[in-house]
């Protein structure tokens, strides 16, 4: 005698050894022993052999159409061998009921298990939503399939066209586009964005960089909604001074400017006009929503994208030519620089020039100002060495001289009309000593001006955002205090309100103690603490994204000058800071050197999606002297 028993949720059939009425002794036809319940006895046969029996069951399943078998069976819960009596018409043989059993048990959609060899038809309405949802999953598998043959073959199905930035940067392995997608990776041996530049999804791998910013801090895209008008604010009187700007060539949002006048008696009057975009809109309004939710303009070689609209950039910059509503702090100096008082007004004031570095700098720079002859003359000579005297006075009375000794700025610009094989865009890396007389004058002005003002809203009991560094930290703060890089007893950023929002609502403040008028923000105020957080937050996402697209341009800088060699000074252990860029490399090749020794490099390789480079030591050009050794270990850590 055999018996049909299932195990571990396997059908198996052996060889009766014992049969104890509880349990039996079986031999499978394995060879194995096992003792089971008799209960657990699914049926009892004499024929075929047990192994013969599985055999023929499963071919004889297979013959049997599963909805007939659900279509015929009744509503009530049944055995598998009362079944397949019914169905064959006569009493089943082993293989006819082992056959039914077989087909029964291997769909659950249509037959729901009640016990062993026990079953239940499933309800209509639930198999047809089983049914359905089998067919999705069918449907789904054939959209994958066909998706990921597409990518393979370098073509982008319209379906992942429309989804990008998701799938490259927030995937979700829910959906078929990702799953095919990930397959399609897995398949060609490729990264996502890899794939994607293969299918000509990607332009360039600069898309890839700017499109993953745009997606995190920009996701509805950098155009502005609709917003109001600003005010132009009437009935500011107008300062009987000509003002003049000094910035870079690209610079648009131009937010500071200078005046010098003579005084009566002797001395200057200096005004520092500040643009004043704060006098167009409130708190609350169109723009005010625009700029609290960028909070700064984003700065990237070769682009930007602006906090304010154009529009509104346009009707508040300090262009020359134009009477701009601004806020300026005036001081009144004497002959020999001392500050006797100062005055901030709001008014309109005429812009007569706006300088650009590149213009001025050849005639105004630190060995002219050292040249005892005096040097070439030129229009705003006389204007910008007293300015200059004067940032000198108000350093030192700062106690904080900044030491720029051998510090370099570097200046991207980008071509975006020239392509070459990694895309558009063609750069140019230029120098600037930093701590130009040009930068130190604008810098001591501005730091007046912030820490003034700053003292201003203090005195008034009218909150702010001040800058505050004390034991070498730097954070934001609603109330004064010192700040210690700086030696100034508080400093609010209140000089750049068309580029920083901070700025913006500090000028909002500013303009209600003069007007005597309630303040946007009143003490202790949330929106105040909300703004300050996502603030700093904000602009230190915006400022590393700055640095890693520096990063990324000095890349095709290199790749520009494919096969150049490269000099650089040794930082420590195997990092170098190229001379030409502003790029640190890791050299594994470098044999063990001083900090500051001159090295020269060849590049090797560079990856412009993974921002990073391979180079190789070529020779040492010199050993440092003892100040490079010292500043080059300093700048290593």
């Amino acid at each position: 005698m055999f018996v049909l028993f299932e195990e571990d949720g396997a059908f198996k059939a052996g060889t009766i050894l014992a049969d104890n009425d509880s349990s039996l002794q079986v031999e499978t036809s394995h060879g194995k022993r096992v003792k089971l319940k008799s209960s657990h006895v699914l049926m009892r046969f004499r024929e075929p052999a047990p192994g013969e029996l599985l055999n023929r069951a499963e071919a004889g399943a297979e013959e049997l159409d599963t909805a007939f078998l659900w279509e015929v069976c009744s509503d009530d819960e049944f055995a598998f061998d009362d079944f397949a009596a019914e169905y064959h018409g006569h009493v089943p043989n082993a293989v006819e009921s082992a056959s039914i059993l077989l087909r029964l048990h291997s769909a659950p959609m249509y037959f729901h298990r009640k016990g062993r060899g026990r079953f239940r038809k499933a309800p209509a309405d639930i198999l047809q939503a089983a049914l359905a949802g089998l067919e999705k999953k069918r449907q789904q598998a054939e959209a994958i399939e066909r998706m990921r043959a597409e990518l393979v073959d370098g073509r982008m199905p319209p379906e992942i066209a429309a989804m990008l930035p998701q799938l490259l940067y927030r995937p979700d392995r829910n959906r078929v586009e990702t799953k095919a997608f990930e397959a399609a990776c897995v398949d060609t041996g490729l990264s996502a964005p890899r794939l994607l530049l293969k299918c000509g999804a990607l332009e360039s791998s600069y898309d890839f960089h700017y499109n993953r910013f745009l997606f995190e801090y920009f996701e509805d895209g950098t155009t502005f909604p609709a917003f109001d008008t600003p005010i132009d604010p009437p009935d500011l009187p107008l300062a009987q001074v000509a003002a003049f700007s000094i910035d870079d060539a690209t610079t648009t949002e131009i937010d500071d400017a200078f005046s010098v006048t003579p005084r009566a008696g002797g001395g200057w009057r200096i005004g520092i006009h500040i643009a004043a975009p704060a006098l167009g809109f409130a708190r609350g309004s169109s723009l005010d929503a625009i700029a609290r939710r960028r909070l700064s303009t984003v700065y990237m070689p070769g682009n930007k994208i602006t906090m304010l609209p154009d529009a509104v950039v346009e009707t508040f910059t300090l262009a020359a030519g134009r009477d701009c509503p601004a806020v300026s702090l005036y001081l009144d100096v004497t002959a020999a620089l001392a500050v006797q008082r100062h005055e901030t007004v709001v008014e309109r004031v005429p812009i007569v020039a706006n300088l650009r570095h590149h213009d001025i700098e050849p005639f105004f720079n630190e060995q002219v100002l050292h040249d005892h002859s005096g040097g070439p003359d030129f229009e705003w000579k006389r204007e910008l060495t007293l300015l200059w005297d004067l940032a000198n006075v108000l350093e030192a009375g700062r106690g904080k001289a900044e030491d720029n000794r051998n510090q370099i700025d570097f200046s991207f610009y980008v071509d975006w009309q020239t392509h070459t094989g990694d895309g558009a865009g063609y750069v140019t890396i230029s120098q600037r000593k930093r701590g130009s007389p040009l930068d130190k004058l604008v810098a001591e002005l501005m730091i007046l001006a912030n820490s003034t003002w700053g003292k201003l809203l203090d005195e008034a009991g009218i909150p702010g955002l001040y800058r505050v560094q004390s034991g070498g930290k730097v954070r934001m703060s609603t109330a004064a205090g010192p700040h210690d890089g700086l030696g100034v007893d508080c400093y609010a950023w209140s000089s750049s309100p068309l580029r920083r929002y901070v700025d913006m609502i500090n000028q909002w403040q500013i303009v209600s103690v003069l007007r005597d008028e309630a303040p946007a923000f009143a003490p202790k105020s949330a929106d105040l603490m909300a703004a300050m957080r996502d603030f700093d937050v904000t602009y230190a996402a915006y400022a590393d994204f700055q640095r890693q697209m520096e990063r990324y341009w000095c890349l095709r800088w290199l790749r520009q000058q494919p096969g150049i060699t490269v000099d650089g000074k040794v930082l420590r252990d195997n990092l170098v800071r190229l001379d030409a860029i502003p790029l640190m490399v890791k050299v594994p090749s470098l044999p063990v050197m001083l900090p500051g020794t001159h090295v020269r490099l060849t590049v090797e390789h560079s990856d412009l999606l993974d921002v990073d480079i391979s180079a190789r030591f070529v020779t040492m050009l010199a050993e440092p002297d003892p100040q490079e050794a010292a500043d080059a270990a300093l700048e290593g850590n």
